[in-house]
């Protein structure tokens, strides 16, 4: 059983990631339009296509550049608050592994969690504010509780997707209370947070990548 992934094996996971949140710009436009200003989904697109065209020209072997090299694309082309908090999950996850030319499953904990820790602190959001938190800490804490169980990397992965789409869907029934969204108070009950939903994509896309290449 897979118990590390090698760095052209999350060169792959990454390009994935790129492919699928594009793949899902209208589908995120139409999330962001019912709260926010309906730009997340061209924005993203937009910022995974530059971190798409930037992993292919990547020719180092160090894992934690692959990560900084997505965040720095997504920092630097996607406007609003998105553009900040990806950039960061990215750039800090890629900062905690940098040097490695491969993960275990106590990077991918380490690495989210520090990412997690980041967001936290830039934006103020915690769990039950209707935002991308609301999927990346209970995805965190599956991975963190993997690693205490010695669960393996594929199995742990899938379950930190789970959590990671239980959190945004559970999204659907909160207030808002960060960005353009808490204007509208409980008018935004009945929607899913679209930042929770890339949140989702993103596990689901690592699980699922591995699994297929087990």
């Amino acid at each position: 059983m897979k118990q590390s992934i090698n760095f052209m094996e999350m060169k792959k996971i990454l390009t994935a990631i790129a492919d699928k949140i594009m793949s899902e710009k209208e589908y995120l436009t139409q999330l962001d339009a019912a709260c926010g200003d309906g730009d997340i989904g061209v924005g993203m697109h937009i910022g995974f296509k530059k971190a798409k065209d930037n992993l292919e020209k990547e020719e180092s072997n160090d894992i934690g550049h692959l990560l900084t090299t997505v965040g720095s694309a997504i920092l630097s082309s996607v406007g609003g608050a998105s553009g900040p908090l990806f950039g960061t999950l990215f750039l800090q996850a890629g900062r905690v592994v940098k040097g490695k030319k491969e993960l275990t499953l106590k990077d991918f904990a380490s690495m989210f969690e520090a990412s997690l820790d980041r967001i936290k602190a830039l934006g103020g959001a915690k769990v039950g504010d209707k935002t991308l938190v609301d999927a990346l800490e209970p995805a965190v804490i599956a991975l963190k509780e993997a690693v205490s169980e010695n669960i393996n990397l594929k199995e742990a992965l899938e379950k930190a997707a789970k959590e990671a789409k239980r959190g945004a869907e559970s999204t659907k029934n909160l207030v808002a209370q960060r960005g353009k969204a808490r204007y509208l108070g409980e008018k935004s009950i009945g929607h899913v947070d679209p930042g929770a939903v890339i949140v989702q994509f993103i596990f689901e896309t690592i699980a699922q990548t591995i699994s297929s290449s087990d």
